[in-house]
């Protein structure tokens, strides 16, 4: 049974560092292209709980539909986020790693090895 995820972006040099990273290691992860297959709003906050950061910690702050959906207002819950990570999944930061030994966002990715 494999034991290590990889929410990846096969387009993002990060992404493909750690998975790369992972393989030197002789670790072959099971692997979620998360913008091929969207997580729900309950799996992110889950997955999110588990890294034990605010989900605005893990967004990327800079994409235009991060700024059309004002997801930087104080006002709206991590319940709304995740509903908008959900359905943008481009928002979410990648990639993120999950171990026996935790998650995280692995940025850069080397904080990979920090959870084998």
């Amino acid at each position: 049974m494999n034991t290590i995820t990889i929410f990846h972006n096969p387009g993002c040099s990060n992404s493909r560092g750690a998975l790369q990273l992972l393989r030197e290691r002789g670790i072959e992860p099971n692997i979620i292209d998360y913008l091929a297959t969207p997580l729900t709003a309950p799996e992110l906050a889950e997955l999110v709980a588990h890294i034990g950061q605010p989900v605005r910690d893990l967004l990327r702050s800079k994409e235009a539909q991060y700024q059309a959906l004002n997801i930087d207002n104080p006002a709206l819950s991590e319940a709304q986020i995740f509903e908008f990570v959900a359905q943008h999944p481009n928002l979410l930061n990648r990639p993120i790693v999950v171990t026996p030994r935790g998650a995280a966002l692995c940025r850069p990715p080397e904080k990979v090895l920090e959870l084998l």
